[in-house]
């Protein structure tokens, strides 16, 4: 305790001296924090599958929501703290120097780290209580989640933020102080300059463990291609299907990040190797800067090359999911036209109304509604407990007329024209999940309340675009409660469509399907949030590594160096960070993007349709060129207040 008061002047000292480092670890942690709290506080008032006809599971969203933004708020914070404890490893050499032990130093660095931790969790769960309702109403205004969903604060998701962000930045300021404190005095006043060992043994076990999960991963995206397309063998949900690609991407993107200390010199060298040439003094200072001071290039690169990688990889699964779901749609439509909702609902008797008038036309309609149940028997609803699977809502639509009209299905058990009566027919993998055999009595719960007993009478392959059980009209049609029909299919122009205010399509050109819309607002919420986070955590760490120059550019004003070439070394240096993060973020894509490709082809399509692997070319640019801007103006605006300062 006394050697830890004797380091109390130590610790104000470099709280003064070191404002934007501190105030940098404070910013990374709070918005950390309060990103992972205002998704939590989101998830924790969702139960099941409580959100909108024909949107995605909100339980889901915000259960990925919440998990990207710990993925990006960990990487950031750790990474934060360690970078402002190896800003000071001089001074931790002087230290050494003048009789520290490694544990005063460690001791120093921690209780600064948990001093500055602290504040800044706190101050996070503030601010995650305007932040969840705000993004509750965000979702609420596009349809994602049922009118009424509303953020209620609980202590449960506020405290959970806190201390992952708590344990996350000590881990991380710990991790630097035991690795400075184990240098010899004598050697750390010469080690203070340049990086020699970055690849601490916590960092390589790390790197290996994701090493040899990543091998698994393109094993499997490799080996998809040749894989056998039996029928019905295929990932046990499309929706799981597309969440394994994104834990791909995820596990793909933290193993390249963990092994940055080993990619990132060599790949900034070859980048780099023109201004070896150059004649003038900032080229070359810019590119012998990013080679000597790994770390401080690898801390400034990781909120870029997270922000470039996710952009890639997540809007690219989900543009090749959306053109999957388009390319099945388009194949297994059998209807000429489609007419859906317009300004006003179709109404009830919407198909018999246009085949009234010409008797040879014919017309299916599809309901969207929901069932609970989904029993084997009458018991399976005797007071289900609220997390009893029984009582768990699944989508479910109501073919009103012919079904081969609508869709021709890839049939594993049964026939289409079964599909008649008290019936329903469900996927392989609603049949496979619940043990049903064609011919089995289904009990379940109508949109009404009604209890009724359906018998099996298809099992079809999983579909991306369509719903998992399908209930025949002939029983159901009566208990839906007051819905309207979602669309009409029609085997030819019908006459006088308009006159029930519907949007009349063609089937054989149908464009993006409907569900891609909800798709695309579920990609915004569960990357927009943490792409706003690495965006401001890439000016954040700019600002903290300029401002640790000052002696630097004193130096370099000195030898003679201009104002305007120094400022041009520094931005050449962001310049050099945003491109090495984003050659990195596209090779990232480049190997995803083709294995999500060969997985929807070979595993999901299976030979009903298929779709060309492509780059998100255009959010990719994007990314970087706001990843550049932010950079260059983070590093050079600041610079030029330490160039002021330091004359």
């Amino acid at each position: 305790m006394s050697s830890f008061v004797t380091l109390l002047p130590v610790a104000a000292a470099a709280l003064r001296r070191r404002k934007a480092a501190f105030a940098g670890s404070y910013l990374a942690l709070t918005l950390g924090v309060t990103l992972v709290a205002t998704t939590g506080t989101l998830l924790d008032n969702t139960a099941g599958d409580d959100s909108p006809l024909g949107a995605p599971s909100l339980h889901k969203v915000l259960l990925f929501s919440a998990a990207m933004a710990a993925f990006v708020a960990v990487f950031v914070v750790a990474g934060t703290f360690a970078f402002a404890v190896a800003q000071r490893r001089q001074e931790i050499a002087m230290l050494r120097a003048v009789g520290a032990t490694p544990r005063q130093v460690v001791g120093l660095i921690t209780g600064e780290a948990a001093v500055v931790a602290l504040a800044a969790a706190v101050t996070g769960c503030l601010l995650a209580l305007p932040g969840a309702p705000a993004l509750a109403a965000w979702l609420v205004a596009r349809g994602a989640a049922p009118d009424g969903f509303a953020a209620h604060p609980a202590p449960a998701p506020l405290l959970t933020a806190a201390a992952v962000g708590l344990l996350v930045a000590l881990l991380g300021a710990v991790t630097a102080a035991l690795r400075a404190g184990r240098v010899r005095a004598v050697e750390a006043l010469g080690d203070a300059a340049v990086d020699r060992t970055v690849m601490t043994p916590v960092r390589w076990a790390c790197a290996l463990a994701g090493l040899l999960a990543l091998a698994g991963t393109v094993g499997y995206y490799l080996a998809a291609p040749t894989m056998p397309a039996a029928p019905g063998d295929q990932p046990a949900d499309p929706q799981l299907a597309s969440q394994w690609v994104l834990g791909a991407d995820l596990l793909t993107i933290t193993a390249l990040a963990l092994f940055a200390p080993l990619i990132v010199p060599p790949l900034v060298r070859a980048l780099s190797a023109p201004l070896a040439r150059a004649v003038g003094a900032a080229p070359l200072l810019a590119r012998q800067n990013a080679l000597t001071a790994v770390r401080r290039t690898v801390s400034t690169a990781t909120p870029a090359f997270l922000t470039i990688a996710l952009t890639g990889t997540v809007i690219g699964s989900t543009a090749a999911f959306a053109d999957a779901m388009t390319a099945q749609n388009r194949a297994t439509t059998a209807a000429r036209y489609v007419l859906r909702p317009g300004a006003t609902p179709l109404p009830d008797d919407a198909a018999h109304r246009l085949t009234a008038d010409r008797p040879g036309l014919r017309a299916t309609a599809t309901t969207p509604t929901v069932v609970t149940g989904l029993g084997a028997a009458p018991a399976d609803f005797a007071d289900p407990g609220e997390d009893s699977p029984a009582s768990a809502p699944s989508a479910a639509t109501v073919v009103d007329g012919d079904l081969a009209t609508a869709w021709t299905l890839p049939v594993v058990q049964g026939a289409a024209a079964d599909l008649h009566g008290p019936t329903l027919a469900a996927s392989t993998d609603q049949a496979r999940g619940h043990g049903w055999t064609l011919g089995d009595q289904v009990h379940l719960r109508l949109a009404d309340g009604t209890v009724t007993a359906l018998r099996l009478a298809l099992v079809y392959r999983t579909q991306l675009g369509l719903d998992e059980i399908l209930l025949s009209g002939d029983a159901t049609t009566a208990h839906l409660a007051g819905a309207h029909p979602g669309a009409v299919h029609l085997s030819a122009e019908p006459p006088a469509a308009d006159r029930l205010g519907g949007e009349l399509t063609d089937a054989r050109a149908p464009g993006p399907d409907p569900g891609a819309h909800y798709a695309w607002i579920a990609t915004t919420t569960i990357l927009g949030p943490a792409l706003l986070y690495a965006l401001i955590a890439i000016a954040n760490t700019m600002v903290m590594s300029a401002a640790d120059r000052r002696r630097d550019f004193a130096v370099l004003r000195l030898a003679g160096t201009l104002r305007r070439q120094v400022l041009h070394m520094v931005a050449l240096e962001a310049v050099l960070v945003v491109a090495t993060a984003a050659v990195l973020a596209l090779a990232v894509t480049a190997l995803t993007q083709y294995g999500t490709t060969a997985l929807l082809n070979h595993r999901i399509l299976a030979g009903q349709a298929a779709i060309d692997p492509h780059l998100p070319w255009l959010p990719l640019g994007a990314a970087a060129a706001v990843c550049l801007a932010l950079a260059v103006a983070a590093s050079v605006l600041p610079s030029r207040i330490a160039l002021a300062r330091a004359r």
